[in-house]
């Protein structure tokens, strides 16, 4: 099952899981809408052909919802029942840290045997280096940068470019970077409007007469990137500011190469852990090795951004 926020892979991630089962002749089902399918009980029989021609797609074909009704005891309980009722006998879980803390709920009232993938643009859970998704959002991100700096370089404008990263900067960090940005705004760092003034009228005295300043959306430099810009128009009048908030399309798109070979290695090391008796896992990438984590620890633990990637953002904003 997927759920939460979509991301390029998750397809093949579904892909993945039931071609491994096929091979090691399992009976997989497929759950439509995460945890509210469960409730409603609408599962679905997957097989090897059930999952061709879609490691290439976006979003993912079991669909995906937020369920306030599996927070309830009362949901979890139907779910339960629904599960037992088709010979379920685990789960692999697709999804971010709100999807693996249910996970971990049901898993302690339940004792239901269930494995995690990652699955989030986001790229802030705790045990892996990349995340499904993360990799196709920067190049989608990078992407829309580079056309934007070319109109801001045709009329000499300032863009004030939002990004998603509610709680995490890994997205604006790393695509500021390879769009070369001449300023990052994270959660994890507080700029401070002054210091980001310096920085904008450092670059107009040293002769750069377009700037692009890529803000994560969960950055409090201001209340909102809106803010931010009509802040830097007021006191630095010789700017033609402009704000472009890049939404959703991060999330959508064909995945990568990147995170169709990534999923292809989690879904079969998933079902695999499974087979082994093992549960409550989440399974990821650390030095380009496929491991396992606690999935509590997942979701509590720290993702850190990469300090090295900063300094090199300061170098190159020069």
């Amino acid at each position: 099952m997927t759920s939460g926020g979509d991301s390029p892979g998750m397809n093949a991630a579904i892909r993945s899981v039931v071609r491994a089962c096929a091979y090691y002749s399992v009976e997989c089902l497929g759950v439509y809408r995460g945890y509210q399918g469960m409730i409603d009980n609408d599962f679905i029989p997957l097989n090897a052909r059930s999952v061709k021609g879609i490691i290439n797609k976006g979003g993912t074909f079991l669909k995906s919802a937020r369920s306030m009704e599996f927070m309830t005891p009362e949901g979890r309980k139907k779910a339960y029942g629904n599960l037992v009722e088709n010979n379920i006998d685990a789960l692999v879980l697709i999804g971010g840290d709100g999807t693996f803390t249910g996970g971990v709920v049901f898993n302690k009232e339940y004792n239901f045997p269930l494995i995690g993938i990652p699955g989030t643009i986001d790229n802030d859970i705790f045990g892996t280096s990349h995340t499904l998704g993360y990799d196709t959002a920067l190049n989608t991100t990078v992407e829309a940068i580079d056309k934007i700096r070319d109109t801001a370089s045709s009329h000499n404008r300032l863009f004030f470019i939002e990004v998603m990263g509610r709680d995490a900067g890994f997205i604006a960090l790393n695509a500021g970077v390879g769009a070369g940005a001449e300023e990052i705004l994270i959660p994890e760092e507080d700029l401070g409007l002054e210091r980001l003034l310096e920085s904008l009228e450092r670059s107009r005295r040293t002769g750069k007469s377009s700037s692009i300043v890529v803000v994560a959306e969960g950055d409090k430099t201001g209340k909102n990137v809106f803010e931010l810009a009509e802040y830097v128009e007021e006191n630095l009048p010789e700017y033609d500011v402009r704000v472009s908030v890049l939404g959703h399309m991060q999330r959508g798109g064909s995945p990568s190469c990147f995170d169709r070979v990534l999923a292809s290695r989690l879904g079969v090391k998933a079902v695999e852990l499974l087979l082994d008796n093992k549960t409550n896992l989440m399974v990821g990438l650390i030095n380009n090795k496929v491991v396992s984590t606690d999935l509590e620890e997942a979701i509590k633990g720290s993702h850190e951004i990469n300090k090295e990637l900063l300094r090199v953002s300061d170098i190159m904003s020069t």
